[in-house]
């Protein structure tokens, strides 16, 4: 039956979103695996009445349903070809916690964290905590059974589960599944009770075995749970609509050994021996995984064992006695949180960082999380290496290696014939590799498509034959996520790569990290959604998701479009794609991901050149226009300066320039620099004779903050530098970059190229982080073959880090206060902060500054329509830390867009740098 006929009757009968628009099909395609199903409709239901009318309705159309939560598996049951029920937008509520019992009802679409935040202040939590904890649902985790690095100590999802409701496909009663069968499909007990033999001998005895159905769950002499049998089964049984789960204490404080080893067997074979001393978590990875110098001691392979206890002191002095008790090349005990959480997230954004290999070549799931007898891991990672090299493959193994479970991606060639059959080749070895240690297939993310076409080798004939009559006990019909683990698909099928260009795309850029192909830095997306987190701290990403919360604008979302409109299966215009443009309008450029995302996804460039080819030949929106091409404007506005801010005090005026301009009615017009920085430096003699800097008088200091420039010559020359000025105007090309104007990007680049008059090598000292980054990075990847773009960004310092190089013996005043503002995100992204830090520290200046984006981002906060979402961004932390602030804190922001919001919003005037310090040097 036509799609239009289902979907219609979903809208007709549902109180929750039905779509099946190219977006919504576009952005639930794939999860976080190597796999790609398109559905026909997504559903967001509201309740559990809402899912049961769905499953009915999908029943009598014969259509397949998946359900979903964060999307984020690595095995593909997240996938499917019919309708897909996404929890995350409506059922997310906590519906009762119960300190006392220790327990609390949740619907399936609440994140783990939301869990983790509301059981906090009565000191539990739930124990199992998957690396995706900020995004996972715990709908997802009873599909799949998740564990995380705590599950030595509080074990899997399905031994901190009491109870399910659930419905099945066809809708009908809600059954309620816990300790017993009395809601359990008819003819369950007569299964259990018929095949008994083979439940009680055909399951290894592992902490994590997850692959299959848990059909020793329905054991008698286990007392026979029929919610613990349904969790790992990928959504395939039933779909869970609420969960009561088990909260557990957590320590007063933590402690943290890091110890290292010769390599990762010996790393796993001193794992086991530490399990007896109680450890929260025993964690492992090698050195293939650490790209930059992390604290860690010495060693190529490392163990990270977390402690706990009532005090510091306890958890310190438990952790101690690990390290003594362990055989180490070398170790620490850490317990400053700060250096815990930066240690932790090498590990959690191993999922990420792994997909790249050290030489940059790409790495896939496709064996990802298999699990052995932890006594007898080490001898697996030794024959697994020998396995990889067999088959002239590479891989990053890290994980649970206190439960012997193993995380790997490998260097898989998906794109050819030749490489998607060594991949069948080596996962069909690998099982065998598996079964012979007497492991699972699956420790942690299931079967999925990846391996439940290998169950055989693991389980035998007979028992996966036992898991297709368990599967149509609960679904007759076949309806609930065809193709895994029953009868499943082959592993080699529906592959997210097959439907890519098999030729590189015609792009502006250069995307030196990905080969100068434009499909391989979409690629770089696989889908573990750390852009969807919503818990605010010190990254970027993903600002427009976080003020809005969907997918669409999230930086996951927008890379799935691009996917998709480069497939030209569900989204079919191409570079003309209004989908795309419409996800890509609330993208703010503010670089975050290019960092925060663990395999640097660079959604601002992919946006600037999407809009290059989208806007090609066509008229573009007036504000790309009036603000691409901003520093022209302000040139020619200059003489008239004082004219032009009268004019703009009258409002008539102003509204008539706002929409002349496609600039927001809520926004006031920035006043221009009566006298601009080039000209005040042109009149003015420097004292002194020290060394030559290039001060880089950018566009926006010029003409619209030329104190900042005043500010910055003062400090320079008080450090015993000349700074000097290009003796013709030069432009980064940020403005034209962001609206995607990239023919006129690299006219202008390519002209300040030709007026920069300073000696090679000469520093260049650049004052808006914006202008900067732009310089570092998108002018050699815009002009990838003029070797003066790839100098000129190499010179590229920020103030701080200049007086960090050049003058380390510099002493800047002492200011001795407080302050609060905003790290720039360009800073954050691309040049750093580390050096405003220290420089900070040396002139007294303490506290923080905010993480986040202030949602003004350039042109984004001023054009028209996105005020809205620019006033979201700014509450994420920007403006809540300034009005947390104390009476006569110093307001930071070196951008003159954080300044600009934070003047606009809050009524507060923030400096740059450079300003506090002048004004510390002239007393």
């Amino acid at each position: 039956m036509p799609a239009t006929d289902l979907t219609r009757a979903l809208a007709k009968a549902l109180h929750g979103d039905v779509e099946s628009d190219a977006t919504a099909r576009a952005l639930t395609t794939m999860d976080a695996s190597n796999y790609r199903r398109v559905p026909q409709a997504v559903v967001a239901p509201r309740d559990t009445a809402d899912v049961a009318e769905a499953l009915r309705i999908c029943r009598e159309h014969a259509t397949p349903v998946v359900p979903r939560g964060g999307g984020t598996s690595i095995a593909g049951q997240a996938t499917g070809t019919g309708v897909v029920l996404d929890f995350t937008r409506h059922m997310r509520r906590i519906l009762d916690l119960d300190p006392a019992s220790r327990t609390a009802v949740v619907q399936p679409g609440v994140v783990l964290d939301d869990l983790r935040a509301a059981a906090a202040p009565y000191g539990l939590t739930f124990g199992p905590d998957p690396s995706t904890h900020s995004r996972c649902t715990l709908g997802g985790m009873i599909g799949n059974n998740s564990c995380g690095a705590h599950s030595v100590a509080w074990g899997t999802t399905a031994d901190n589960l009491r109870s399910l409701r659930v419905v099945r496909y066809g809708g009908g009663e809600t059954l309620h599944l816990g300790r017993g069968l009395p809601d359990a499909p008819p003819g369950l007990h007569e299964f259990a009770a018929d095949h008994l033999a083979l439940l009680r001998t055909g399951f290894p005895e592992l902490p994590r075995r997850i692959s299959g159905y848990a059909l020793d769950a329905l054991l008698p002499e286990h007392g026979p749970d029929a919610a613990r049998a349904l969790c790992g089964s990928e959504g395939t049984l039933a779909v869970v609509t609420e969960a009561t789960v088990r909260l557990v204490a957590t320590p007063g404080a933590r402690a943290l050994a890091v110890l290292g080893y010769a390599d990762e067997a010996a790393a796993a074979e001193a794992a086991p021996g530490l399990l007896p001393y109680g450890p929260l978590t025993v964690e492992g990875m090698a050195a293939d995984l650490v790209r930059e110098p992390a604290g860690l001691p010495r060693g190529a392979a490392w163990l990270f064992v977390e402690t706990g206890g009532a005090t510091p002191a306890e958890a310190r002095a438990h952790a101690t006695r690990i390290l003594r008790a362990a055989d180490a090349l070398d170790g620490t005990v850490v317990t400053d949180l700060a250096a815990m959480r930066t240690l932790w997230r090498i590990r959690e954004d191993a999922a990420g960082t792994a997909t790249r290999m050290p030489d940059g070549t790409e790495a896939w799931p496709g064996w990802e999380d298999c699990a052995v007898p932890p006594a007898r891991l080490g001898s697996y990672l030794r024959d697994f290496r020998a396995l990889l090299a067999e088959h002239g493959l590479n891989g990053t193994p890290y994980g649970h290696f206190g439960d012997g479970c193993i995380h790997v991606r490998i260097d898989f060639d998906l794109l050819t014939e030749d490489g998607v059959a060594r991949f069948r080749r080596f996962s069909e070895d690998q099982a065998d590799l598996v079964v012979a240690h007497g492991g699972s297939l699956s420790g942690e993310h299931g079967d999925g498509q990846a391996r439940a076409e290998l169950l055989p080798r693991m389980y035998g004939d007979e028992m996966v034959g036992l898991f297709t009559r368990f599967k149509d006990l609960w679904d007759p019909d076949g309806g609930l996520n065809p193709g895994i683990l029953a009868r499943p698909a082959r592993l080699d099928e529906n592959l997210r790569f097959a439907v890519l260009p098999g030729r590189p795309v015609d792009v502006a850029f250069g995307y030196p990290h990905d080969g100068g192909d434009f499909s391989a830095a979409v690629r770089r997306c696989v889908g573990v959604a750390k852009c969807r987190t919503q818990k605010p701290g010190p990254d970027v990403m993903c600002p427009s998701f976080r003020a809005t919360g969907e997918e669409a604008h999230s930086t996951r979302g927008r890379a799935r479009l691009l996917h998709e409109m480069l497939a030209g299966e569900v989204i079919t215009d191409g570079w003309r794609s209004t989908e795309v443009r419409d996800a890509l309008d609330l993208c703010l450029s503010c670089k975050g991901c290019r960092t925060d995302c663990p395999v640097g996804v660079d959604m601002a460039t992919y946006k600037a050149e999407f809009l290059h080819h989208h806007y090609k030949g066509r008229p573009r929106p007036a504000a790309h226009y009036a603000m691409g091409g901003l520093p022209r404007w302000l040139r020619t506005a200059a003489p008239l300066a004082g004219l032009l801010n009268a004019l703009a005090r009258v409002r008539p005026l102003a509204a008539l320039a706002r929409r002349l301009g496609g600039i927001d009615p809520h926004r006031t017009l920035p006043a221009l620099a009566r006298r601009t920085f080039r000209s005040w430096a042109r009149t003015r003699r420097a004292p002194g004779a020290g060394p030559d800097v290039v001060l880089w008088p950018d566009t926006f200091t010029d003409h619209l903050s030329p104190e900042v420039g005043r500010a910055a010559v003062r400090v320079l020359e008080s450090a015993g530098r000349t700074p000097v000025l290009p003796r013709r105007g030069v432009c980064c090309g940020l403005t034209y970059v962001s609206t995607g104007r990239l023919d006129a990007a690299r006219a202008v680049m390519r002209r300040t190229l030709d007026r920069l008059d300073h000696a090679p090598g000469t520093p260049v000292v650049v004052l808006e982080p914006s202008c900067a980054a732009t310089l570092r990075t998108d002018l050699p990847e815009l002009l990838p073959d003029d070797p003066r773009a790839a100098r000129l960004a190499a010179s590229v310092r920020t103030l701080a880090q200049y007086l960090e190089e050049y003058a380390p013996d510099w002493t800047p005043p002492r200011l001795d206060r407080r302050i609060a503002g905003q790290t720039h995100c360009h800073q954050h992204a691309v040049l750093g902060d580390a050096a405003e830090r220290r420089l900070r520290e040396k002139a007294g200046l303490t506290g923080e500054l905010s993480g986040g984006c202030c949602g003004l981002a350039g042109n984004f906060g001023f054009e028209k329509g996105h005020w809205d979402v620019s006033v979201a961004c700014a509450e994420d932390q920007l403006l809540p830390s300034v009005r947390a602030a104390e009476p006569g804190t110093e307001l930071l922001a070196d951008g003159f867009s954080c300044r600009t919001q934070l003047d606009q919003l809050a009524g507060r005037r923030a400096r740059h740098l450079a300003e506090v310090l002048a004004e510390g040097l002239d007393g």
